[in-house]
């Protein structure tokens, strides 16, 4: 995982505090991202282990949730799922963050673990994978 604690600490401890604007980008589109949470959690490995040879999982990760209001990224999903797929693409995520009286722009880059969809939202469970400042 390559990410600076300390600007994920920051970027967690603003995302409590206020409404953040995460954008979602997928296959060239762009899909706003509601009511997103991190946290560290624990993972259902009880050892560090690579998971089917195809990707590494510690006992705990950085999650995040959140929900896409549009459907039609539904079937861009189905190739960036971990589990069944040992193919799989990472899901970037930008936002800005106040920092020193500017913005900082962030990337998040993740995996997603599952969806559940309903009749008008999508809600997305991924794993961190790496953070990028510009």
């Amino acid at each position: 995982m390559s990410v600076d604690l300390n600007l994920l600490e920051f970027l967690m401890s603003i995302n409590e505090k206020q409404t953040l604007e995460y954008v979602l980008h997928l296959d060239g589109r762009k899909y706003h991202l509601y009511d997103v949470t991190i946290m560290n959690s624990p993972t259902s490995v009880s050892s560090p282990t690579t998971r089917g040879g195809v990707y590494f999982s510690d006992t705990f990760a950085y999650k995040i949730k959140g929900v896409i209001n549009d459907l039609s990224v539904v079937p861009s999903l189905s190739k960036t799922m971990l589990g069944p797929n040992t193919e799989f693409s990472e899901i970037k995520i930008t936002t800005q963050i106040p920092n020193n009286d500017k913005k900082m722009n962030l990337s998040i880059f993740t995996n997603l673990t599952n969806s559940v969809q309903s009749s008008s939202k999508i809600e997305l469970n991924m794993i961190l994978v790496k953070l990028k400042s510009d």
